[in-house]
């Protein structure tokens, strides 16, 4: 006879990898950042299905919000399309973000990149790099993620072998560039059975929230080691591993 553990059922509220709002804004209290664009794809919109008991918002519209509650005058741009490979983003998003003079700015981490029948992940890392070499020209601190291992693609059988790649290019990338890297690819939110939407594909508003939450974190630890007032320390809530590369 097989038992089977049931999963706790959370809210944004009892979510041990959520923050709520007053904590995120006590976190990057005195953060610099007053100009923040995101480019990229569906990933960096924050597109997802709701989740009952989380407040139907995507992760980079969260962030942004608790930057405006810090910086009330915050401007924030969002140009990223669904379906948007690098080169895409590049060719379509790069002049606003240029125009808009962030500084602070989020780069997409290649998921459409490797949606196809033979991936060159090294024509994959030069798009990275030159999109990279134009976000730091900026003058922005950069972030990105890495893609959990919920995101699956059935009809590629190399599939786990392809995130793998593609994660290890954004993290040498991050490392080489001073960029913040969350790193999504194992957190334990991955092995939630309600994370992903229907689609199978995009994190649900529940795991748009996690993402959220683990970004504050780590724009957290850099505002409070820009400022020069020591290291951030914790409040009790959970955090994953990868740092700052």
């Amino acid at each position: 006879m097989f038992f089977f553990m049931e999963q706790p059922v959370f809210t944004e509220a009892t979510d041990p990898f959520c923050l709520n709002q007053a904590d995120a804004v006590a976190l990057l209290a005195g953060a610099p950042w007053g100009r923040y664009a995101v480019v990229g794809d569906s990933l960096s919109a924050g597109t997802g299905d709701p989740s009952p008991g989380y407040q139907d918002r995507g992760w980079s519209d969260r962030v942004a919000g608790v930057l405006r509650s810090v910086r009330p005058d915050l401007e924030y741009l969002n140009v990223s399309e669904t379906g948007a490979t690098t080169a895409q983003t590049l060719e379509n998003q790069a002049a606003r973000m240029v125009e808009f003079s962030p500084d602070l700015l989020h780069l997409p981490c290649g998921a459409n990149d490797i949606v196809r029948r033979r991936p060159d992940f090294g024509e994959i890392e030069r798009t990275l790099r030159q999109m990279y070499d134009l976000a730091k020209g900026t003058g922005a601190l950069l972030t990105t993620f890495t893609l959990g291992r919920a995101y699956v693609v059935p009809v590629f059988p190399d599939w786990p072998q392809r995130i793998a790649a593609v994660n290890e290019i954004v993290r040498g990338l991050a490392s080489e560039y001073g960029a913040i890297v969350v790193d999504m690819w194992d957190h334990p939110v991955n092995d939630r059975s309600d994370l992903l939407s229907e689609d199978r594909i995009h994190f649900s508003t529940s795991g748009q929230a996690v993402m959220a939450a683990e970004m504050v974190k780590k724009l957290a630890l850099k505002s409070k080691e820009v400022s020069g007032r020591g290291k951030w320390s914790a409040i009790g809530y959970p955090a994953i591993s990868g740092g700052e590369s």
